[in-house]
């Protein structure tokens, strides 16, 4: 009695045989109860007929005992289908062929061929199919276990098996630059053998990729201790490596430290600069504000010079020019606290600079007054024999992101200007 025969007499007190009309048909299509008017009823595809006629439940279920689908092969039914499902019994005695260290020394093989091949994902995975393998239970493993006669021979080859999956899986990983998954399998290899000189060298490669410079140093002075040759001895291969190996973690470790170094002094000149800043400009009554989307202005930024480090040293500040009658603006990245605001205007707008020619006005700095906006939204007059200092100690006038902004007017202009500002400040 097949599978689907049994889902269909569950469910039938009086089962009537099933058809299966057509090649197309998933399954065999379930006869229509005998109060359905089938001369009212369309007919529907065969294919489709066959599945309308179970559940989604009995689907999946018989689904599950196809191989194609099947998640457990216990799933592909009982002693009275066998002969339904030739095909799972032909996966059965593959799973459970051999014992199973020989099952896992083929996972090992077929690892160690792609290897060859530098197919190394193929080869870890291989490689964890051997691990698994050996990790079943024993009850997975057929054959006449009275053949094995030396139970602890047959342990102790198994551990041989497993010692050689996990150091080439370790190979693998860090071929695929897994260093911590590479890590985790020396780690199990010298669980195995202590003494695996192949574990503690690539051990020591993936510390060196980490960057951890001490503990690598300690897998190669074991590695060259166990593969040290005696006085009347060459040096081996193996030995040869791991100096090889020592030296360059050596080298790095002093790169490492040097950049260590640099990096501290770095920012211990940045602790210092910050300090005296914040106390140059608390000695002049500068006020600062972070506004939410401070500008990226690179290497213009507020300093003092020419020690950066002295709260006596010039501040100098980025100056953003703006001339809203012409919708432009400059930007000068330093202007020294000490400069009056007319050299700041003959740098910028003499030679003609600035935004040039605008409805028959000149820029120039005889022909234009400057403004700065103050804390409470208002405007003070900047002139020309005015030194940067002298506006922004007191901290009338704030600097915002770093960066002194002043509204440049032509004269003839200032009027209708300021009114307008005046007019908008009101509104907001």
């Amino acid at each position: 009695m097949s599978p689907i025969e049994e889902l269909s007499n569950e469910s039938q007190a009086d089962p009537e045989p099933l058809t299966n009309t057509s090649p197309e048909t998933p399954f065999p299509i379930r006869p229509k109860p005998k109060d359905q008017d089938a001369s009212t009823t369309p007919s529907l595809p065969s294919a489709m007929d066959s599945v309308r006629s179970y559940s989604a439940d009995e689907i999946v279920q018989m689904m599950k005992k196809t191989p194609l689908f099947m998640t457990n092969l216990e799933d592909g039914g009982n002693d009275d289908d066998n002969e339904e499902n030739i095909q799972l019994e032909a996966l059965r005695a593959l799973q459970y062929e051999g014992t199973r260290r020989e099952i896992a020394l083929g996972f090992k093989e077929r690892g160690n061929e792609m290897v060859a091949e530098k197919r190394w994902k193929d080869a870890k995975e291989f490689y964890t199919k051997g691990i698994l393998t050996l990790k079943a239970p024993q009850k997975e493993v057929v054959g006449d276990k009275s053949a094995s006669a030396d139970e602890e021979a047959e342990e102790a080859e198994e551990k041989k098996v497993e010692e050689a999956c996990y150091i080439n899986r370790a190979l693998c990983n860090l071929e695929l630059q897994n260093y911590r998954s590479t890590l985790h399998d020396t780690r199990r290899t010298l669980l195995l053998t202590p003494t695996s000189h192949k574990a503690l060298y690539r051990s020591a490669l993936a510390l060196l990729h980490l960057s951890r410079h001490a503990p690598a140093l300690d897998a190669t002075t074991r590695g060259l201790a166990l593969t040290s040759p005696s006085p009347e001895e060459p040096p081996s291969a193996p030995h040869t490596a791991f100096l090889t190996l020592h030296e360059r973690i050596l080298s790095a470790q002093r790169l490492a430290a040097i950049s260590a170094a640099k990096r501290a002094s770095a920012a211990e000149h940045k602790r210092k600069e910050q300090l005296a800043l914040t106390a140059a400009l608390q000695a002049r009554g500068i006020k600062l504000r972070v506004s939410e989307r401070p500008p990226d202005l690179e290497d213009a930024v507020l300093s003092l010079r020419p020690d950066p480090e002295s709260p006596t040293s010039a501040l100098h500040f980025p100056v953003l020019l703006l001339y809203p009658e012409a919708g432009g603006s400059d930007f000068v990245k330093q202007v020294a606290e000490t400069e009056r605001w007319g050299d700041v205007l003959a740098l910028v707008l003499g030679g003609g600079g600035g935004p040039g020619e605008g409805e028959g006005v000149e820029y120039t700095p005889e022909g234009v007054e400057s403004f700065a906006e103050t804390r409470e939204g208002g405007l003070v007059k900047v002139g020309r024999k005015v030194r940067l200092l002298d506006l922004l100690a007191g901290g009338k006038v704030e600097v915002v992101d770093g960066v002194v902004k002043v509204f440049v007017v032509p004269k003839g202009k200032v009027e209708a200007w300021v009114r307008g500002m005046r007019e908008r400040k009101g509104k907001n």
